[in-house]
C-alpha cells in the first residue's frame, strides 16, 4: 500500500467503533455506519423523487458517511467519488433552488435532446478508463476499472440530476446495477441491498419525471 494510503489509514482509526458490527446479513457483519448511511440515501432518493430540494442535505450527509465506509474497504474510487458528490450536492441544492434554464427561468424537469444524451455517454467512456487507469497507478484497489465504471457513471448522472434532466434516472439505473456486483465482490451486503432498491427506484424516478416533464410540457404550450 502507499505510504499516503497507509496514512489515510491509520486517520481512520477514530472509526473503529462505528465500524462494530451491528447485525449480521448472510452471514456477514454490518455495521452502525453503514445501517445509517443506508437509512439516509434511501430517504434521499425518496425526496428525489418528488423533486424535493432537502434531497440535497441528506445527499450530503450520507455520501460523507459512504467516503468513509468506502474508505476502510479500499473502494478508492467510491470514497473519491463522495467526496466529488458532496462539492456536486452543495452546486445541486442551489440549482434546484436558484438556477435556470437557457430561458433564463427556474430549472423545471425535462427531457434532453439526442445530442445531449449522446454528450453525457461520451463523458462517460472517457472518464471511465481514465479513472481505471489513475486508480491502478495510485491505488492499491484490486477492482479499479470495476470501480471507475460506476464511479464515472455517478459523476454525470449528479450533474444530470442537478440540472433536473430526467436522463439523470437512467444513468443511475446502469450505475446501481454495476454498483450491485462490485459491493457483493467486497461482501457488502446492505450497500448491496441498498444499490437494489436504488435500481427499482431509478425506474420510479424515471417514469415519474418522465410525467413531469410532460406536464410541464403541456403548461409551458398552453402559456
Amino acid at each position: 500500500m502507499p505510504s499516503g494510503l497507509d496514512g489515510l489509514a491509520a486517520s481512520l482509526a477514530w472509526l473503529d467503533p462505528w465500524l462494530a458490527p451491528t447485525f449480521t446479513a448472510w452471514g456477514v457483519p454490518v455495521s452502525q455506519l453503514e445501517c445509517w448511511a443506508f437509512v439516509l440515501s434511501l430517504l434521499m432518493v425518496g425526496l428525489n423523487l418528488k423533486v424535493n430540494a432537502l434531497a440535497w442535505p441528506l445527499a450530503i450527509i450520507s455520501s460523507v458517511l459512504y467516503g468513509l465506509l468506502f474508505a476502510r474497504s479500499k473502494l478508492y474510487g467510491e470514497a473519491s467519488l463522495q467526496v466529488l458528490f458532496v462539492i456536486i450536492s452543495c452546486w445541486g441544492w442551489w440549482q434546484w433552488l436558484r438556477g435556470v434554464g437557457r430561458d433564463q427561468r427556474p430549472l423545471s424537469v425535462r427531457s434532453m435532446s439526442s445530442s445531449g444524451r449522446w454528450f453525457a455517454l461520451g463523458a462517460i467512456l472517457l472518464l471511465w478508463p481514465a479513472l481505471g487507469y489513475l486508480l491502478h497507478h495510485i491505488t492499491d484497489s484490486d477492482v479499479p476499472f470495476l470501480d471507475a465504471l460506476p464511479t464515472a457513471g455517478s459523476i454525470v448522472g449528479q450533474w444530470l440530476l442537478a440540472r433536473k434532466w430526467v436522463d439523470n434516472w437512467p444513468c443511475w439505473l446502469l450505475v446501481n446495477l454495476i454498483s450491485m456486483g462490485l459491493f457483493a465482490y467486497k461482501h457488502l451486503w446492505l450497500t448491496v441491498l441498498l444499490y437494489g432498491l436504488f435500481a427499482i427506484l431509478s425506474v420510479v424516478g424515471w417514469r415519474a419525471w418522465l410525467r413531469l416533464s410532460v406536464s410541464a410540457q403541456a403548461a409551458e404550450a398552453g402559456a
